[in-house]
């Protein structure tokens, strides 16, 4: 994936994780895991710098969407990322199918949508940088 600057990814219904992924097998997956524990439930943003990664998180309506990036990213792709996926998983799965999930169950499904929004973030900046204006 690029330069590897978006690494990690997932969207969760309170604290389970219905879909996630990632190219890599470290730490900030735990680290990423235990914020979401600690996050509160109300509709906003919140980001958490630790080891050179940001954790963003985008909390509405009882999901949280999450991306770790390498911190020198900033914080425009991060959030224009998870606006995308909040929009996407929300469209796919809004009627109440995400209501009753279980962990992972929407991996095969949707890793490859945050697989490929990571990837569309990485490779068009610009577009990313248009859309928060």
């Amino acid at each position: 994936m690029g330069q590897q600057l978006l690494i990690y990814s997932f969207v969760a219904r309170g604290t389970v994780i219905l879909a996630e992924y990632t190219e890599f097998s470290e730490n900030f997956i735990s680290i990423a895991s235990q914020c979401l524990q600690k996050l509160p439930a109300s509709n906003n943003r919140f980001t958490y710098n630790y080891d050179g990664h940001s954790f963003n998180y985008l909390v509405d309506n009882g999901f949280t969407y999450c991306v770790v990036a390498v911190e020198v990213v900033g914080w425009q792709m991060p959030i224009a990322f998870l606006e995308r996926i909040k929009e996407d998983f929300t469209q796919r799965y809004g009627g109440g199918k995400a209501a009753t999930a279980v962990a992972n169950s929407f991996n095969k499904e949707f890793g490859p949508k945050l697989k490929e929004q990571m990837q569309y973030c990485v490779d068009y900046p610009e577009e990313i940088n248009k859309l928060l204006k």
